[in-house]
């Protein structure tokens, strides 16, 4: 058997430090691959954390435009029921005669309160009654042509007659104001 020489030894030792260094880098990457994973996990439950709190405040604020929404305009059914009482009163207000107010007074007088405190609750949940005047220009954003006719002295699209008021809840259209236009062609 032959005895081993210096140089053996030292590429013993070489081979050893070299399997060492090679179990070292390969912990080394194992440790950086495990790092590299965890910072992947880490910045998707970022992702998600950053998108949920997104979400709850687009659910907070759709909530809270949803709670404007009900107080404003939840009452709206009930507000257009109410409308034919408004014009049932009025007509009758309008056909009041001086005759009757002397005969009926104090009956007329409470009609006209209850009239005056209807409008007083409408304007107290946002209902502003629309009431455009004989010669206003027709607006189909808040009126209801109900006829034309073609009217001497005045302009296509000039309102020559008011069936009905109509009716605005806050910033809605809840009747459109019922016209009559005219036709009378421009000449």
């Amino acid at each position: 058997m032959a005895e081993p020489t210096n140089n053996d030894f030292l590429e013993d030792i070489e081979d050893m430090e070299a399997e060492e260094f090679a179990d070292e880098i390969e912990e080394i990457t194992d440790e950086a691959l495990e790092l590299d994973e965890l910072r992947v996990e880490r910045d998707d439950y970022k992702n998600r954390f950053v998108r949920a709190l997104a979400d709850a405040e687009n659910a907070r604020k759709r909530s809270d435009k949803d709670r404007r929404e009900a107080e404003n305009y939840g009452g709206s059914k009930l507000a257009r029921d109410m409308l034919p009482v408004y014009d049932n009163m009025k007509r009758a207000l309008d056909t009041i005669t001086d005759e009757q107010r002397e005969v009926a007074g104090p009956l007329l007088e409470g009609i006209e309160l209850t009239m005056r405190e209807l409008l007083s609750v409408f304007k107290k949940h946002g209902i502003e009654v629309i009431t455009p005047g004989v010669g206003d220009k027709f607006d189909p954003q808040v009126h209801q042509a109900m006829f034309e006719a073609p009217v001497p002295a005045t302009v296509a699209g000039d309102i020559i007659q008011v069936a009905a008021e109509g009716f605005m809840l806050h910033d809605r259209l809840l009747r459109p104001a019922q016209v009559g236009v005219s036709s009378t062609p421009a000449g």
